[in-house]
């Protein structure tokens, strides 16, 4: 039987655990707040029995102390984001069916009047008490804990309909973190330098948890250019991992930079260990800048909320721009046809040469269900297998990601498109700044492809009226359409060629920047296409 996240700690007591505005504290530490605050959540009884607790923490020393207080006292963690809007959070709370929500002081008049709202109980954390010393601390008997039992309800981001509790037990993550772990070579000797959101896989697994598996320190900062460039010069950073937006800002501040600047943080950033970019696409553009800028290939992995991580570009090995990688350690994966159900690639495998279709996963980190829904639980799984609803290839041993099928995968004509095969073509072209492809109904069609793009500053020849939208958006939309059209042409089969193309200052993303699709295709609807179409 793995051995869990919190009975670790004892083999790293005196180590730095955690860093968070100039406080470090270590695991001992950790070890001993948990359980008292545990102890606080039990509040006499023997176990809190899997009752799921919502809370609402900035990432630092009270979100960690809280998220294993959750589990050492029995219950479910549901982490909530501080950056979503009232109704989001309502919606989430109402879905797990939240007993009690926990907030930081910092947070508690943006929680108590939806716990007031939904008549819950609501402790703000100083309301469970102070921190305790070491000396001080009595232990507590706290329930024995099965790997079988549900540790957490992370919710999709909803970039196709309403967000869905993915449940992870002690199981599925022990088995995601020891595969990352492997993969990716994590021991007590890293630092991460933690600037990801704590409600979704990425910073709460990949990042946080690993790191603490590990022994390692987890240092929170947020995610500011500058800030974190300094902090790779300090030498101190051994793991780095982002989105791709990050990438940018950070590429962004270091081409800005006089030169005794970039170079001081060049030679800090190139002795990290390893960089790793999820959550979204890396744009090679970004890839081949940031390999300029650091010396290091940023490792591309693939996962989602409902399997943890399934592939990874390897540790140590070539790591292909635009490509995933292979399955990392204990996971299964395949490529299936969704129509004839036909296996088309499994494993490092292909049966069928250059043919795409669905990505399935098996594997001990799966999560359990979808809170409350198991119709919807029942019906993403194939034969055992979890049907991803991302299609990929496999080309050459190394995956490719060729979007969502839902808004990623377009049907223009007869043919099978990827979004993400033209915007990758987009955003070579030095005036995109960023672009999304997405697919607009049409009756003759089936769907024409339409293209938001976003301009670097100055970087079109074009007067400032029409630029800043004076002349309204569809002046602006059609200029930058006079640009790309032929361009594109040029670089892209004519089926693939945008039909529509919309100019915006900027594109709606999730708080892990995922560009929301659907509102991509509202903005389309709302400004109207009708006059930038173009005859096939």
């Amino acid at each position: 039987m793995s051995i869990s996240i919190f009975e670790r700690s004892a083999k790293f007591a005196r180590r730095v655990a955690l860093l968070a505005n100039g406080e470090s504290r270590t695991y001992e530490w950790l070890e001993a707040q948990s359980r008292v605050r545990a102890e606080q959540l039990l509040r006499g009884s023997a176990d809190i029995e899997e009752a799921r607790i919502g809370f609402l923490m900035k990432p630092g020393l009270d979100y960690v102390v809280t998220q294993w207080a959750i589990w050492r006292a029995g219950g479910i963690a549901v982490p909530l984001c501080p950056e979503h809007p009232d109704p989001e959070l309502t919606y989430i709370i109402e879905d797990a069916g939240v007993s009690l929500l926990l907030a930081s002081e910092l947070l508690d008049e943006k929680l108590r009047p939806i716990a007031r709202a939904q008549n819950l109980s609501f402790r703000t954390t100083s309301e469970l008490g102070g921190e305790v010393s070491l000396e001080e601390n009595e232990t507590v008997e706290l329930p024995t804990l099965s790997l079988d039992r549900r540790a957490m309800i992370l919710y999709t981001s909803g970039t196709t309909g309403r967000p869905k509790g993915a449940v992870s037990t002690h199981a599925n993550m022990t088995a995601h973190m020891e595969s990352l772990v492997e993969a990716w070579n994590w021991d007590s000797q890293d630092h991460i330098l933690h600037v990801l959101p704590l409600h979704h896989t990425h910073g709460v697994v990949n990042a946080l948890c690993c790191a603490l598996y590990s022994g390692a320190t987890v240092e929170f900062s947020r995610p500011e250019a500058t800030q974190c460039w300094d902090r790779f010069a300090s030498g101190e950073v051994t793991v780095f991992m982002a989105v791709p937006t990050i990438y940018s800002k950070l590429l962004h501040a270091w081409e800005q930079a006089d030169d005794f600047t970039r170079a001081r943080w060049t030679k800090g950033a190139a002795k990290l260990r390893l960089m790793v970019s999820g959550s979204a696409a890396l744009p090679v553009s970004i890839f081949e800048r940031w390999k300029v800028a650091t010396g290091h290939d940023l490792l591309e992995r693939y996962g989602m909320t409902e399997i943890g991580m399934g592939l990874s570009n390897p540790y140590a090995g070539e790591r292909r721009p635009g490509t995933v990688g292979q399955p990392l350690p204990s996971v299964d994966l395949r490529i299936v046809n969704p129509e004839s159900h036909k296996v088309l690639a499994e494993g490092l495998h292909a049966i069928e040469q250059g043919a795409s279709g669905e990505i399935q996963v098996r594997g001990p980190m799966v999560f359990s269900e979808y809170w409350g829904r198991p119709d919807d639980t029942a019906a993403s799984f194939e034969d055992g297998w979890f049907r991803t609803g991302d299609e990929a290839v496999l080309e050459e041993g190394y995956y490719r990601i060729l979007g969502r099928r839902s808004v990623d995968i377009l049907k223009s004509g007869g043919y099978k498109i990827s979004a993400v095969e033209i915007e990758e073509v987009l955003r070579s072209h030095p005036a995109v700044q960023d672009c999304a492809v997405v697919g607009l109904p049409c009756e003759e069609w089936g769907e024409r492809v339409a293209a938001a793009v976003v301009v670097e500053p100055g970087a079109l020849l074009l007067p400032d009226r029409i630029l800043s939208g004076q002349e309204g958006p569809d002046a602006r939309s059609k200029a930058v359409k006079s640009i790309l059209d032929g361009w594109t042409r040029e670089r892209l089969a004519p089926y693939k060629v945008p039909r529509a193309w919309l100019c915006l200052d900027g594109l709606p993303r999730n708080a892990m920047g995922k560009i929301q699709k659907p509102t991509v295709q509202d903005l389309f609807a709302a400004h109207g296409e009708g006059p930038l179409e173009v005859s096939r």
